[in-house]
């Protein structure tokens, strides 16, 4: 009964992971659909978060053992809070400085690959880490490149394959689980 109860268990797990690999999939098509209004949902995300965290940085600023403590915490606080707010009043602007920070982030880790290259070169397969560096320091670039008049789509669209790609990946390792018996 045991074995029977982790047989049903597997098969579930399974077939969430396939559920979810689906949902994924769709969600990355409807990014790519609506890359401005995803790209606005992540801004909007953004800046409750970092909201939150001027919110927890005004709580624990009071939890500082010094004087110094405090007043880093209430300056980070401030910082945070009116980061978040501003984010929320002008979303474009937001997506805006998301989409220039992405292709700085771009380009730095594309740099940073193409060096650790190498220091790997003579390792199997460092070609792969080679490439990767040269393809995020050209998708980098090629954002800096367009920007601002590539607001309406980089994000995302970008955020849309990811989701694609996740999903794709989830459901393929599903089904490559064993084959449960069925009953």
């Amino acid at each position: 009964m045991n074995s029977e109860t982790t047989v049903n268990e597997e098969k579930t797990a399974k077939s969430w992971s396939m559920v979810w690999g689906l949902i994924m999939f769709l969600c990355g098509l409807l990014a790519i659909a609506l890359p401005l209004a995803t790209s606005i949902g992540i801004v909007l995300v953004l800046a409750w978060l970092i909201l939150l965290s001027a919110v927890a940085h005004l709580v624990f600023a009071f939890h500082s053992g010094s004087i110094g403590g405090i007043l880093w915490k209430l300056l980070l606080a401030l910082f945070y809070g009116v980061i978040g707010f501003y984010m929320l009043a002008h979303p474009i602007l937001g997506v805006a400085t998301v989409t220039i920070v992405l292709a700085i982030f771009l380009f730095c880790e594309g740099v940073v690959e193409i060096a650790f290259y190498f220091h790997i070169r003579s390792a199997t397969n460092a070609v792969w880490v080679l490439f990767d560096g040269i393809v995020t320091l050209i998708l980098g670039y090629l954002i800096w490149a367009q920007w601002p008049s590539n607001l309406d789509w980089v994000l995302g669209t970008l955020i849309g394959i990811s989701l694609m790609f996740s999903g794709i990946s989830r459901f393929m390792l599903s089904r490559a689980f064993p084959r449960l018996p069925l009953s």
